[in-house]
């Protein structure tokens, strides 16, 4: 695959192909977790989701359980839980393996080296900026905060 939307990634909800609609957004990926001492960023997710929507960004957010087992739960318990402690209403993916021999082949786009930001993610709310094109233009460790300036003025760039 050529670019992040050409990926077929099933939705939260049963969706077979959720990146489709979503091509020629800007969109920043984070892998998720519901029992993370990073899960709060749901708020900050949510927020930037609802700012910056009108301008063709999204937050999509990939639930992960391979991560000190901080998504234990079902699709319908994540959705859930999202819903009623952060009323997230960005786009959230089927559980997805990140990592390791059963990683997504999206995961595997995005952490190939060819596309300049290599490695195996090493905790939950790791975030991967995609431009309007499809093409990786940025990568954020787990603590940096939706809000982070550095974040945001590469966002605005994108846009």
């Amino acid at each position: 695959m050529s670019d992040f939307y050409s990926f077929r990634v099933k939705s939260i909800d049963g969706v077979s192909d959720m990146l489709a609609p979503l091509r020629g957004s800007v969109a920043l990926v984070v892998n998720v977790a519901s029992q993370c001492g990073y899960t709060p960023q749901y708020a900050g997710l949510e927020r930037l989701y609802r700012e910056l929507k009108g301008q063709r960004f999204t937050v999509i957010g990939f639930p992960c359980n391979q991560f000190g087992q901080q998504e234990p739960g079902a699709e319908a318990d994540i959705m859930r839980f999202c819903t009623i402690n952060y009323n997230v209403t960005f786009p959230l993916s089927a559980k997805t393996e990140v990592n390791g021999p059963n990683r997504h082949p999206l995961y595997a786009w995005l952490t190939a080296p060819e596309n300049g930001f290599a490695g195996d993610l090493q905790w939950n709310f790791e975030k991967f900026l995609i431009d309007r094109s499809g093409k990786l233009i940025g990568r954020y460790p787990s603590g940096t905060k939706p809000e982070d300036n550095g974040l945001l003025q590469e966002i605005a760039t994108a846009l």
